[in-house]
Parts: C-alpha cells; sequence; structure tokens
C-alpha cells in the first residue's frame, strides 16, 4: 500500500479511548498518532495500548489547532456526522492523510472542521465510541487501498478460477 496515514482525536477525554486508538493504528500501520487539545490525564491511555506503540510510532500532543503541524502533502480528513460528509464506503482515501476524530461527548470543532480537506461519516443511526469509530476509518481505509480486488459475486471466499470450456463430442472445436 502506497503512502500514509495518521489517526488522531480532539478534545479527547478518556485515556482508555486513546489507548485503544494507538494500538489500533499500529495494528493497521498508522504512521503516527495525535491529540488536539486533550485531557490532561489522557497519558494514562497507555494501558489500554497492550501493543505498546509508543515505542513504535510518534504519538503528537498538540495544545490547539495552530500548533498542529501535519506533513507537507498530507490532507486533514474529519470523521463527523454532519450532513454534507462523503459516506465512508464510497470515500476514496487520499494517499496521504490524518483522520481526525471528534471527542467522546461532543462533535469536531468549527476550527478543525475549516482545516479538514474532506469529512466523511460512518453510515450508523447515532455516534458511536471513538476508538471504534477510528477502527472503522482504518479498516476502510485498508480495503479500499490495500490492493484487494473486488468482493466475490456468491458468499464466501474468492471466485475459483473457472474451468476451462470443453466442448461435448457432437460440438466442433472454435476453429475447426
Amino acid at each position: 500500500m502506497r503512502g500514509y496515514f495518521a489517526i488522531g482525536a480532539e478534545r479527547i477525554s478518556k485515556p482508555m479511548n486513546l489507548g485503544a486508538l494507538m494500538r489500533t493504528g499500529h495494528a493497521f500501520g498508522a504512521s503516527f498518532v495525535f491529540s488536539i487539545r486533550a485531557a490532561q490525564n489522557i497519558k494514562e491511555g497507555h494501558w489500554a495500548d497492550t501493543s505498546k506503540s509508543e515505542g513504535q510510532i510518534p504519538f503528537y500532543q498538540w495544545g490547539s489547532i495552530d500548533e498542529m503541524q501535519l506533513p507537507r502533502g498530507c490532507q486533514l480528513v474529519g470523521v463527523e456526522l454532519t450532513d454534507d460528509a462523503v459516506m465512508l464506503p464510497v470515500f476514496r482515501h487520499p494517499p496521504q492523510a490524518a483522520y481526525i476524530l471528534g471527542p467522546e461527548k461532543g462533535n469536531l470543532s468549527a476550527g478543525i472542521l475549516e482545516r479538514c480537506t474532506h469529512v466523511v461519516k460512518i453510515p450508523t443511526k447515532f455516534c458511536i465510541n471513538v476508538s471504534l469509530a477510528g477502527a472503522l476509518v482504518m479498516y476502510d481505509r485498508h480495503l479500499s487501498m490495500g490492493g484487494y480486488g473486488p468482493k466475490p459475486i456468491m458468499p464466501g471466499g474468492p471466485d475459483q478460477p473457472r474451468s476451462k470450456h470443453v466442448p461435448g463430442p457432437d460440438r466442433k472445436k472454435p476453429g475447426e
């Protein structure tokens, strides 16, 4: 898979949610994890990060939107239930992306939404847990950019290769 991605959250308040987001980011190959205006006790999130991602991928903790620095060419993608957001299943992920989720009991701020190049939403009836939302976004990116072929037509695993057609004894072979 080409490109890179990061996963983060604005105003995240529950350390275990950040730890789960870090662990899942590590599992899906995130280049870094970040937070903006996180709760003071957020560093306790390492207890939920059983993969010990802090020694594997960088974690950036910015105090404000203005402090946030993304690599050149990296597009900020907000994950939010807004009327004009693109449904995640039809979204084309940018090769270089930083996905940002909102806080547990709120929405992405207007300032963050203004900085986003894209805003996507997960097709759910209501908001879901921030670490679960992050996992779904990373999984969708992995599926759409991971070089997998199309889904099989029938239920189950990949289609089996079609057997070569052999004409019956009473039929002519092609070219005869």
